[in-house]
C-alpha cells in the first residue's frame, strides 16, 4: 500500500506525463507549473494545510501540533506571487518552453519556526505540542526557481511575514463573523 504522500506525488507525475502525451499526440499547447505550499486569504479554515491550520488554531488559542522535533523544512508561496507566476507562464510566447517550471518561494523555514511566527503574529497563547513524525513526512521541500527566473523573469515578492499578516487578518475576520 502506498502512503498518502507517495500517492499525491505520483499522481502529479502521472498528470504531467498525460499532458506531455496529449501534446505529442494532438499538438496542443501546454504549460506545466509545479506549485509549492501556496497560502493566503480565502483558504478554507479546515483545508488541512499547515499555514491555515496553525493560524486558525492560534487565533483560537488552541495547541499547535508540531510533528517530530519540527526541524523539517518547507517553503511557502503567497497566493499573489503564485498567480503572477501563472500569468507569466501563460503569457510566455516561447512554444518550445512548456515547463515543468517550479513556482514557489525558495525561502525555507522549519515547522517550528513557522509555528513560532504564527504564534507571535497572532499574539496567541497556544502551546506547541510535539507529536510523532509520520514515516512518509519529507524532511525538506524547497523549490529551485532558477528556471522560472530565467524563462519567465519571475520571482516571488511577498515575504513570509507579510503574507502571514495578510492571511491572519483574513482568518481573524472570518472567525469573528
Amino acid at each position: 500500500m502506498f502512503s498518502k504522500t507517495l500517492r499525491y506525488d505520483e499522481g502529479k507525475r502521472a498528470a504531467e506525463t498525460l499532458f506531455f502525451d496529449y501534446h505529442r499526440e494532438h499538438g496542443l499547447r501546454i504549460k506545466i507549473a509545479r506549485i509549492f505550499n501556496t497560502y493566503g486569504p480565502r483558504m478554507h479554515p479546515e483545508d488541512g494545510r499547515v499555514v491555515s491550520n496553525f493560524i486558525v488554531r492560534a487565533l483560537k488559542n488552541r495547541p499547535l501540533a508540531i510533528y517530530g522535533d519540527g526541524s523539517q523544512t518547507r517553503s511557502f508561496c503567497y497566493v499573489d506571487d503564485l498567480v503572477e507566476g501563472f500569468i507569466q507562464l501563460m503569457e510566455n510566447t516561447n512554444d518550445q518552453f512548456m515547463g515543468p517550471v517550479n513556482l514557489g518561494n525558495p525561502g525555507e523555514y522549519t515547522m517550528l519556526e513557522l509555528a513560532e511566527k504564527v504564534k507571535k503574529l497572532t499574539n496567541s497563547r497556544s502551546e506547541l505540542v510535539f507529536q510523532e513524525l509520520p514515516a512518509d513526512d519529507p524532511k525538506q521541500r524547497c523549490p529551485d526557481i532558477s528556471l522560472a527566473k530565467e524563462k519567465l523573469g519571475w520571482r516571488p515578492k511577498v515575504s513570509l511575514d507579510e503574507g502571514l499578516k495578510r492571511t491572519i487578518a483574513y482568518f481573524d475576520e472570518l472567525l469573528t463573523v
